[in-house]
């Protein structure tokens, strides 16, 4: 069975915008996209203070003829926000981003983001997944996704393992996403890869952090269980949160219950985080996330 691309957006592209804040980026984005002969579709914006606080756009244009005029689009662009203190990026609609997946043994988020893509709920690619155990490899391959097994190198040295993963992402995809994948990726690794990553955790952060999440959530007694699919950096389990969600429990919920249960959650909240992702709607700024 083969895995399809969800349907896409022909000529439509999305610019973010971000930077301080001041008068006229609305009105300036908003005649540029008439001036290249694009219609706006959809169109957010933030600012955390009026007074030259930060400020976020998310806008979706579609414009005939996009891919072959994207060049003199982006020079319109960039003589249009020369005098404003942003950044900006634009993305082609039309071109799904390319989502590589690593993942150890636990497979519920690794086969729930196989599942979504399959019904055209996620608009990537999945050239591939790696993982360091192979027992999932029969189940990716019956989703026409080719499988790779990298063993996780013994001992804190990962350089290794790392190398031969990096060999297979670089250049290949456009994120990656951490579907349970139960090592630490070094810093090294990180800013070789040069795309971003999206991992999903075990708990709503920073609580039960480790080993055993849910045995020690019933040893607390807790109420709540959740899960949190966060960007990946340098400082284990801190960077900028995509999606959070919990659920309730009881004293009657045995470490079992509370382990299938949280899985559910892990799924939802992965897949959510990865479709915003695909479809360009968070924006990080320093260590959070604006999401559209």
């Amino acid at each position: 069975m083969t895995a399809h691309v969800p349907t896409l957006l022909p000529a439509h592209a999305c610019l973010i915008v971000h930077g301080e804040d001041q008068p006229g980026i609305v009105a300036a984005v908003s005649a540029m996209i008439t001036r290249i002969g694009g219609n706006i579709v959809a169109f957010d914006q933030y600012s955390d203070n009026p007074e030259g606080g930060a400020y976020f756009q998310r806008v979706v244009f579609h414009r005939p003829g996009f891919a072959a005029d994207r060049p003199a689009i982006e020079a319109e662009i960039a003589r249009t926000l020369d005098g404003f203190s942003l950044q900006w990026s634009l993305t082609d609609q039309s071109v799904p981003k390319r989502m590589a997946i690593l993942s150890s043994k636990q497979d519920h988020c690794l086969l729930d983001l196989l599942w979504r893509h399959r019904r055209g709920d996620l608009p990537v690619t999945v050239p591939m997944v790696v993982s360091n155990h192979t027992t999932s490899a029969e189940d990716v391959r019956s989703f026409g996704v080719p499988f790779f097994h990298v063993p996780s190198t013994p001992g804190p040295d990962k350089s290794e393992s790392e190398a031969k993963i990096l060999e297979l992402l670089v250049g290949n995809v456009d994120f990656v996403v951490l579907a349970r994948y139960m090592q630490i990726l070094s810093a090294d690794f990180l800013e070789k890869l040069g795309v971003p990553v999206i991992n999903i955790h075990h708990s709503f952060l920073p609580a039960f952090i480790g080993a055993e999440p849910y045995k020690k959530a019933k040893e607390r007694g807790v109420k709540l269980i959740g899960a949190t699919s966060h960007y990946v950096t340098t400082d284990l389990d801190e960077g900028p949160i995509i999606e959070q969600d919990t659920i309730r429990v009881t004293h009657a919920d045995t470490t079992g219950e509370l382990a299938r249960r949280g899985a559910d959650v892990e799924r939802q909240v992965l897949s959510r985080a990865v479709l915003w992702h695909a479809q360009d709607r968070v924006i990080r700024h320093g260590n959070h996330t604006i999401i559209f």
